[in-house]
């Protein structure tokens, strides 16, 4: 549940902010399949990941957090 959760944060983000996949796991340094398993929430992203997705996207990891629902 709670990769789904980054899972749809990190996908919705990339698409506002105008980033391919393929783009973006370049950015990364990461493989398309990586974030293809993170953005369909198979895989939980790891603490590092997520402070770079925020880094690269120009955000806080707060605004990338999922929060409480």
């Amino acid at each position: 549940m709670e990769a789904e959760k980054w899972g749809r944060r990190i996908r919705a983000y990339r698409k506002l902010k105008g980033y391919t996949q393929e783009a973006f796991a370049k950015n990364l340094g990461v493989s398309v399949s990586v974030l293809g398993e993170i953005e369909r929430g198979n895989r939980l992203p790891s603490d590092q990941f997520i402070q770079g997705v925020a880094q690269a996207l120009s955000i806080t990891v707060e605004e990338l957090s999922p929060g409480e629902e």
